[in-house]
């Protein structure tokens, strides 16, 4: 399921990253690799702001759907 279905304070494991390979390289950057623990912080409209190997990083909701959890 994408990380927009979690709720807020939940900690989910990437399970797989979805879209180009520009995309997923993009967010691969920021530290969203496979196995790695992700815990949204808060959501708004869609959009989330998610803690990802102790940095707060915001994503508006095309790019969080990329994300499998």
């Amino acid at each position: 399921m994408p990380i927009t279905m979690t709720k807020v304070g939940e900690t989910s494991s990437i399970k797989n990253i979805v879209g180009n390979d520009r995309t997923r390289r993009h967010l691969e950057n920021l530290g969203f690799v496979l196995g790695e623990n992700v815990t949204v912080v808060a959501e708004i409209a869609g959009n989330m702001i998610v803690n990802i190997k102790d940095a707060r990083i915001a994503l508006n909701k095309a790019m969080a759907n990329r994300i499998i959890v």
